[in-house]
């Protein structure tokens, strides 16, 4: 099968909130108003632990049928920590992205706790967006001056 591309066009509106768009949806992105932003919407950040968790919980719907999973309902909690210092200059050591994820899954099911870990390990193993933080893309930038 033949690599898809996925796009979002991402624009300043104000301040720090911003307009992201993908296909013909949008979604506001901000800061909280302790960080200067005006609270309009999550910020990068907890929008990247929402994405991990959204893309967690789809997969684990997407393959319980034919994985064998009598799932009934899933949630997925996500926490991030974040040495702010490295992102406002403050300390040029810390990581300036997170320095750990972790995941809780809870789960309604009625499998085994065996059945359900494994399950789980291949719901890590195949989501887009677990693989893109755990093995980094390669990057390219381009910059058009107007």
């Amino acid at each position: 099968m033949a690599n898809e591309t996925y796009n979002a066009d991402v624009k300043l509106i104000s301040g720090l909130k911003v307009s992201c768009q993908s296909r013909e949806f949008e979604m506001i992105i901000d800061e909280p108003r302790t960080s200067g932003g005006t609270n309009m919407g999550m910020n990068p950040v907890e929008t990247l632990l929402n994405s991990l968790g959204a893309c967690l919980v789809i997969a684990a719907k997407s393959f319980a049928r034919s994985k064998k999973i009598s799932l009934k309902s899933i949630n997925v909690k996500v926490s991030g920590e974040l040495d702010p210092d490295g992102f406002m200059g403050k300390n040029p050591n810390a990581k300036k992205g997170f320095s750990k994820i972790m995941t809780t899954f809870h789960i309604d099911a009625d499998n085994t706790q065996e059945e359900i870990e494994d399950y789980i390990a291949f719901v890590n193993s195949i989501c887009p967006v677990h693989d893109t933080i755990a093995h980094a893309p390669v990057f390219e930038s381009k910059i058009v001056i107007k």
